[in-house]
């Protein structure tokens, strides 16, 4: 049975094996602003999910992820809708998200209702990776 929590301090050593990107001060800034989120099977912690705020008033998914070996089982999808709804009920009109260009998630997004609103090239930065595709839904 999926469950979804906001994310706690006694969730750092489970959310870094699975976050590499997160700094702890912002990890800490997550739980205070309720915008990190632990996404279980049971009571088997199994993936993570957090956002901010684009132009400081659109939700923007910055992560979700589910460990390996419960991929592919609806879990993702639960989560993005739970979070949507969550959007929705906070008064937000659309979400956002992006994914790499050779990411398999832009998949996924578009199954989801998200529609490709532009994109960032960061050739020539100290950044440098393949396309980000931006996506938006209307909520």
């Amino acid at each position: 049975m999926l469950k979804i929590r906001y994310a706690t301090e006694n969730d750092k050593p489970f959310w870094f094996t699975l976050d590499k990107h997160l700094s702890e001060d912002e990890f800490a800034r997550k739980i205070r602003d309720k915008r990190g989120y632990i996404i279980s099977n049971g009571e088997k912690s199994i993936g993570i999910m957090r956002y901010n705020l684009f132009w400081d008033n659109t939700p923007f998914l910055t992560l979700i992820y589910i460990e390996k070996a419960e991929q592919r089982q609806g879990f993702g999808r639960q989560a993005t809708l739970y979070w949507e709804d969550e959007m929705r009920t906070l008064g937000y009109k659309m979400v956002m998200t992006s994914t790499q260009a050779d990411e398999q998630a832009q998949h996924f997004y578009r199954k989801l209702g998200y529609a490709d609103n532009g994109c960032l090239v960061l050739d020539g930065t100290p950044f440098e990776q393949p396309l980000e595709i931006f996506m938006i839904k209307v909520l």
